[in-house]
């Protein structure tokens, strides 16, 4: 193995989960059933790890994770791992271009936070050795565990304001962060839903209509961000990611980023974000123009949840519509979200998916050299 030296965002990346093998998806309904022990799950995962680490590496990724297969969902190892979360309905629902709805689960602050155990550390302890490439873990944003049941997000007689929540809810991830960096990882993606969420006018409709401001939220919740990050190592890079949503599919929310642009961009302590534009749902790439200098972007445009192909000529046509607003020094391409946020993974075949990233690296190696 060659090792490659080169700090993030890299040219091609992707956003995390990947999809799972139909024998680790068949392990985890067997392990919920209780027919195959602790011990043959865990057989199971790592199989199926070393081979999603082999297929990083064989499509020429330069950064390289577990394909969060340990995980159920994008969130849910984050409550598994911590005292006092417990899990409830959320106040929104998926849909497709359809008008076809899906209900989904959320996280409840029941009791005070706090880490019982390392969430993502033993991801990295079993990949490392895998790889000379770049480890890249990543993390539920802190507003995950407070938006999604909007009013009802905790038991009030121990969180009465948002303020101590976030409080004891960043010490969690400044904890997590210590440890992955003493294991040896610089890279570590946020991955944001409820502020790609709060670009939608219908979603800020709602949000109002339960007496929350949706713009002091967008406040809380770079806060948040920023308190999560605080004292991570100097060397570490932290970049976002913005998601409006993916199962099967589905999706929460549309709109722009104008509504969050610059707060967002410019008061976020991280290094750089990576964005969803493989619809017109995500509006155009006009609020790149609050991105500073210092930082950077990673344009989702290979969708992930579709197995047709974007042709090389669309990708560079995008690429040139971006360039009108940031320099293509501070550019890079991925998909625009995971394979799978949760078990079940997109409507894709995994040689379709090995395009779609094979793609990604053909794309950023031709549009930005």
């Amino acid at each position: 193995m060659t090792a490659i030296v080169q700090t993030p965002p890299f040219r091609a990346d992707h956003v995390g989960s990947l999809l799972r093998p139909a024998a680790l998806r068949d392990a985890f309904r067997r392990i919920g059933k209780g027919e195959i022990s602790p011990d043959e799950f865990r057989r199971i995962q790592d199989d199926a790890i070393r081979h999603i680490v082999s297929l990083q590496e064989e499509v020429g990724l330069q950064v390289v994770n577990d394909g969060e297969f340990r995980r159920g969902s994008y969130w849910s190892r984050f409550c598994e791992c911590c005292g006092g979360m417990k899990i409830r309905s959320a106040s929104f629902r998926f849909r497709d271009d359809e008008g076809n709805e899906t209900e989904f689960t959320a996280p409840y602050a029941a009791g005070k936070i706090f880490r019982e155990r390392p969430i993502t550390v033993d991801e990295v302890q079993f990949i490392r050795p895998l790889t000379e490439r770049t480890l890249k873990v990543t993390m539920p944003s802190p507003s995950t565990m407070h938006f999604y049941r909007l009013s009802d997000w905790a038991d009030q007689s121990v969180y009465a304001d948002a303020e101590t929540f976030f409080a004891d809810l960043g010490k969690v991830f400044q904890q997590e962060i210590a440890e992955l960096a003493a294991a040896g990882v610089r890279y570590v993606q946020i991955d944001e839903v409820p502020l790609a969420m709060l670009c939608d006018p219908k979603v800020r409709e709602r949000v109002q209509s339960f007496g929350v401001d949706p713009a002091g939220l967008v406040d809380i919740y770079v806060n948040a961000l920023n308190e999560a990050v605080k004292t991570k190592p100097a060397d570490m890079y932290v970049g976002v990611h913005m998601c409006r949503g993916n199962y099967k599919g589905r999706y929460l929310s549309q709109g722009g980023y104008d509504d969050v642009a610059e707060k967002l961009f410019g008061g976020a302590n991280v290094s750089h974000f990576l964005l969803e534009y493989d619809t017109p749902r995500a509006g155009d790439f006009a609020p790149l123009r609050f991105l500073p200098k210092n930082k950077g972007v990673v344009l989702g445009l290979v969708s992930s949840k579709v197995p047709a192909l974007e042709s090389m000529d669309t990708l560079a046509r995008r690429v040139d519509e971006a360039a009108q607003y940031v320099d293509r020094s501070r550019m890079a391409i991925s998909p625009q979200c995971g394979f799978a946020s949760t078990v079940g993974g997109n409507d894709l075949t995994e040689d379709e998916m090995r395009a779609k990233l094979e793609l990604v690296v053909a794309a950023g190696a031709k549009l930005f050299g």
